[in-house]
């Protein structure tokens, strides 16, 4: 798919979409690990759930997305709450984020496994990635269609090897796949 193509998908979805979409659950079930007043980047935000969050836990937040549809709706809900937000429309994909330049790096939803050493590199030392997406085991329709945009098993881990690992959860096609946290992988990994 062509960027113009892929934008104005992006574009149409944001503008279709009710509300600001869910919070993480990497991030809600984790954000204990995060200390207070540090520097954090959503990227590839959405329409930007998961920014407002880190706002109001009093971080210093950067958020960035394709689309200028989310950014808006992002900056609405921002300026709505009062709070403090650094957004930007930016292809994170061309223009990853500078060496050394974030505290805490947050992935929902995202993936481009090409960006991962840059990912790794954007964080200073003692940062923490969250990270969560979807997986190619999988007992539902959510997520993309594409085995593409999802991880094969422990994939993730693969991905940030070189990140000391604090959470992990993927729990496959093991057991009673009707109950638990399926078709996604999660990881809060810091950088030492």
């Amino acid at each position: 798919m062509q960027e113009k193509d892929l934008l104005a998908m992006w574009n149409q979805r944001h503008t279709e979409a009710e509300g600001l979409g869910q919070v993480a659950t990497v991030l809600e079930q984790n954000s204990h690990l995060i200390a207070p007043h540090s520097s954090a980047l959503d990227l590839a935000c959405g329409r930007g759930a998961n920014a407002l969050y880190l706002a109001r836990l009093g971080m210093k937040v950067t958020a960035w997305d394709l689309s200028p549809v989310a950014i808006e709706r992002l900056d609405t809900a921002a300026h709505a709450e009062n709070l403090m937000l650094t957004t930007a429309v930016r292809d994170v994909i061309a223009i990853p984020p500078e060496t050394e330049s974030f505290d805490l790096i947050l992935v929902s939803y995202f993936l481009d496994r090409t960006l991962a050493p840059a990912i790794i590199r954007a964080l200073k030392p003692g940062g923490l990635l969250f990270y969560q997406t979807y997986t190619q085991a999988a007992v539902s329709d959510d997520g993309p269609s594409s085995s593409r945009f999802r991880l094969a098993d422990n994939e993730l881990l693969k991905l940030f090897d070189s990140l000391k690992v604090r959470v992990y959860r993927e729990e496959g096609l093991l057991g009673d796949t009707q109950q638990g946290w399926r078709d996604r992988a999660m990881l809060v990994a810091e950088k030492v």
